[in-house]
């Protein structure tokens, strides 16, 4: 039975499950770092201590998540070589260079300044400091335009060349950085990464303020994340729209398993419910808002949308998962807007910080922004099946020859067991950070022992004063 297992599709699952849990990480990171670098600055600016505080208690989690997202995306590199060595061997002489270059210029400045920004408190000074924690953030950034540059090329590739033996060689790095799918597919991800974090500095918020601690400090990240919801939740329902139509102009296919239909037709309506039959190539027990699919794709009712069987079915891509994943994120997304507006409502009803409802929705909403963005990711990379480069190369072309399956398999449960321990330690160690609170007793200090004079007068890297991880 074990021999039957087949290693194309486990080697599939494998690289889901890594990714799944990676991209978690990253994405955190990218907004709490933006989110440390304007604490810092308000508390410079202000000199209010409780941004201080809120600085030296967000920093804690974001090592811990930073330290995560880098083992995770270690384990990927290995089975580029494992079991995707195919892949790698066409596909190296573009997809090699992007991933390089994030490394040169986003990984080595990110730890450079990194021990800086966790250690340097009281041992730098206070510009230097921040500008460490800017440039860290900095880096994130760059860090996330380089990997969605490779990935976006390999849903709309371009700039390339094929040799005669499908080695793959860069012709235009300016239109293989540059592809089309790619300013969309960046701005529409880090907004996500922002309002994820947004959602979970809310969250904790009302929790402080649903149990009456840290009363002050609980206000700020609450209102701040208030105003990412009522601003940029909104702004990222237009990305998407202006996503979805660049992805109907370059894979119409995932578009069409994104809606669910599978005839071309006019006045398409918009399903919001169903239950696709691959099988016999149908929708069945929907629930539609007539033409609103055509309206949404076209700006017409009397639009056209292709449907699904206008391609072959070995072309199509899972429908089930494409579909649901899809309700999944839009639905989040529109409940973001919801809450938004109406935490904007009750701050000008000056009711933001009493109401004990809200607080309980903002609770509820706080693993929302990593759903809607594992549930992007199905619909961007299931939704590219069968292909691994859309257009260009067959996923199924280039997994390794020599992989056998119960390999993939056994490989696969060690990763799930070792994630399992490794991850959900760091994720328990971050929520007993978040009910230990912020320390009460934290004061600030004067000028003189921030700066410190020689060594002698810097603090013990883990001691109250100078250690924060």
């Amino acid at each position: 039975m074990m021999m039957d297992l087949d290693p194309l599709l486990l080697a599939r699952i494998q690289f889901a499950f890594t990714i799944s849990f990676h991209i978690v990480f990253p994405a955190f990171t990218i907004g709490l770092a933006s989110y440390l670098a304007v604490l810092e600055w308000r508390w410079l600016k202000t000199g209010d201590e409780r941004f201080r505080k809120l600085y030296k208690f967000w920093i804690k989690i974001f090592a811990v998540a930073f330290g995560m997202g880098v083992v995770s995306g270690v384990v990927m590199s290995y089975q580029f070589g494992t079991n995707w060595s195919v892949f790698s061997d066409r596909m190296a002489n573009v997809l090699g260079p992007l991933l390089g270059y994030e490394v040169l210029t986003a990984f080595f400045l990110e730890a450079s300044f990194l021990g800086i920004m966790l250690f340097g408190w009281g041992r730098v000074s206070k510009r230097m400091h921040f500008a460490s924690t800017c440039i860290v953030a900095v880096g994130t950034l760059i860090s996330a335009f380089w990997i969605l540059a490779a990935n976006s090329w390999m849903q709309t590739p371009q700039g390339h060349e094929i040799g005669p033996d499908g080695i793959f060689y860069p012709v235009n790095w300016l239109e293989i950085i540059f592809n089309p799918s790619f300013p969309y597919r960046l701005a529409h991800m880090v907004t996500a990464a922002f309002l994820a974090t947004a959602f979970v500095v809310g969250g904790v918020g009302a929790y402080y303020l649903w149990m009456k601690r840290h009363i002050t400090e609980a206000r700020i990240m609450l209102g701040m994340a208030v105003i990412m919801a009522a601003i940029v939740a909104p702004l990222q329902v237009f990305i998407g729209d202006q996503h979805g139509l660049n992805t109907l102009e370059h894979q119409p296919a995932k578009v069409a398993a994104m809606e669910g239909h599978y005839e071309t037709g006019t006045n398409v309506p918009f399903i919001l419910v169903g239950w696709p039959d691959e099988e016999a190539e149908e929708m069945r027990y929907t629930l539609e808002l007539p033409g609103m699919t055509s309206l949404i794709l076209t700006h017409s009712f009397s639009g056209e949308v292709q449907g699904l069987k206008d391609w072959p079915r070995d072309e199509r891509p899972p429908v089930a998962w494409v579909f649901w994943s899809f309700r999944i994120m839009v639905g989040i997304g529109f409940l973001m807007v919801a809450i938004g507006a109406v935490s904007a409502v009750q701050y000008y009803r000056g009711r933001l910080f009493d109401s004990r409802w809200l607080q309980g929705w903002w609770m509820l909403m706080m693993p929302s922004g990593f759903i809607a963005i594992l549930a992007g990711w199905f619909v961007t990379e299931i939704g590219r099946q069968p292909w691994v480069a859309y257009g260009v190369m067959r996923t199924a072309d280039g997994v390794s020859p020599a992989i056998l399956g119960p390999q993939v398999a056994w490989s696969l449960l060690a990763f799930v067991v070792m994630y399992t321990l490794v991850f959900g330690a760091g994720s328990y160690y971050i929520l007993k950070l978040i009910y230990k609170g912020i320390p009460e007793t934290e004061t600030a200090k004067s000028e003189e022992d921030y700066y410190g004079h020689g060594l002698e007068a810097l603090p013990l890297a883990g001691s109250k004063e100078g250690g924060h991880v």
